[in-house]
C-alpha cells in the first residue's frame, strides 16, 4: 500500500491505495459485475441532472455501523423528493450483503449507496420522464484513512460558496447534486488549503464541503445549529456521546473569530470519523495536544464497537 502523493491536495476522504480496489465487483439495478462492466445509461436521471440521493457506510466485523440511523436518513431524504427505492431497509440490506460476499469484504470498508430516479426517456427535466424505476448502485471499496491526518491536521480556508437556504436547496439532502460543494472545494485548493470552510447564508460557520465541522473552546464542544448543514450521523454520534460523557457541548451561531480562537477544531464524517485541522486561513488552531478531540476519538471508536456487537442482521 502506497500513502497519497504529497503534492497533492489532502481531504478527509484519502485513503491508503489499495490494488484490491481494480478488480472490486459493483452492484447494479440486482445485478454485481465487476467494476469495468458496472455502467449506466446516459439517459439517467443521475447522471443527467444529479436528480438522486446517496448514502457512504463503512463496513465493521462484517456489519454497516450505524445502519439503522443511515437508512432513516436515505429513506427520508428519497421520500422528500417522491423518490421511490423500489424496495425497504431489509432489501438494501440484502443488497449489501450479497455485494460483500461477491468481494470478501468484511473491515475496512467503505461503501456508496446510490438511487437514481432511473433513465430517461427523452434528456429533460421533468421526473415523469423517468420511467423504467430507480437506478440502485452499490460501491464497495477496500478503504482505510490515511493514518497521518490524524496526526497532521488537515488545512482549511474559508471559501466564498455558502451553504445555501433550505427552500433553495437543503443541506439535509445527500443528493447527487453536489456541484455547491464542489465548488468550495476547487475554492479551497485554489486558495492553497486542503478543504473548503463554507459559512451559512448568515456568516456564520458552518461546515465544510466535506463534513462537518466542530470547535473546542476552554472545554467545550461547539458545532453549528444544524440549520443549513448535512444532518451527519457521526455529527449526531458525537453530539450524544459528549452529552452521555459530561462534555460540554453546543449547537450554536459562531463566527470565524471564534474558530480562529479556539483551542481545537475537528471534522466529522462516516468515513473519517474524526480528523483534526491543523489552520485555518493559515492560522494554526490550538497545538497537537488535542485533549478533547482524542477523548472523542476514543469514545466514538468504543460507540462502533458496542454497535456492531449488538446488531442482529
Amino acid at each position: 500500500m502506497t500513502q497519497a502523493k504529497a503534492d497533492q491536495p489532502i481531504t478527509t476522504h484519502d485513503a491508503d491505495e489499495d490494488a484490491r480496489n481494480r478488480d472490486i465487483k459493483i452492484y447494479v439495478n440486482g445485478e454485481i459485475v465487476h467494476r469495468d462492466e458496472a455502467k449506466v445509461s446516459v439517459y439517467d436521471s443521475g447522471f443527467m441532472l444529479g436528480d438522486g440521493m446517496w448514502e457512504g457506510m463503512r463496513l465493521y466485523d462484517g456489519k454497516w455501523a450505524f445502519f439503522d440511523e443511515h437508512m432513516d436518513r436515505f429513506f427520508n431524504s428519497c421520500k422528500a423528493v417522491s423518490l421511490d427505492v423500489g424496495t425497504d431497509a431489509a432489501g438494501i440490506l440484502d443488497a449489501l450483503t450479497r455485494t460483500a460476499e461477491a468481494n470478501g469484504m468484511t473491515s475496512d470498508v467503505h461503501c456508496r449507496l446510490m438511487v437514481t430516479r432511473g433513465v430517461k426517456v427523452k434528456p429533460f427535466q421533468h421526473p415523469s420522464l423517468s420511467r423504467t424505476g430507480p437506478t440502485l448502485v452499490i460501491i464497495m471499496e477496500h478503504s482505510k484513512p490515511v493514518e497521518g491526518l490524524r496526526k497532521k491536521g488537515i488545512r482549511l480556508a474559508t471559501v466564498p460558496q455558502v451553504r445555501g437556504l433550505p427552500m433553495s436547496q437543503d443541506a439535509k439532502y445527500n443528493s447527487h447534486s453536489k456541484l455547491n460543494c464542489v465548488i468550495a472545494c476547487l475554492q479551497a485548493e485554489q486558495a492553497g488549503a486542503d478543504e473548503g470552510l463554507m459559512l451559512d447564508p448568515h456568516g456564520f460557520v458552518n461546515t465544510t464541503n466535506a463534513c462537518n465541522f466542530f470547535i473546542v473552546r476552554r472545554g467545550e464542544v461547539w458545532t453549528s445549529t444544524g440549520d443549513y448543514c448535512m444532518n451527519g450521523v457521526t455529527r449526531q454520534k458525537v453530539i450524544d456521546l459528549c452529552r452521555a460523557n459530561d462534555i460540554p457541548v453546543f449547537e450554536k451561531n459562531y463566527s470565524l473569530y471564534e474558530a480562529y480562537g479556539a483551542d481545537e477544531a475537528f471534522l466529522t464524517g462516516t468515513f473519517g470519523a474524526q480528523t483534526p485541522v491543523a489552520e485555518i486561513d493559515g492560522k494554526s488552531i490550538g497545538t497537537s495536544q488535542r485533549s478533547v478531540t482524542m477523548k472523542i476519538q476514543i469514545l466514538y471508536k468504543q460507540l462502533i464497537q458496542d454497535n456492531i456487537a449488538s446488531q442482529r442482521y
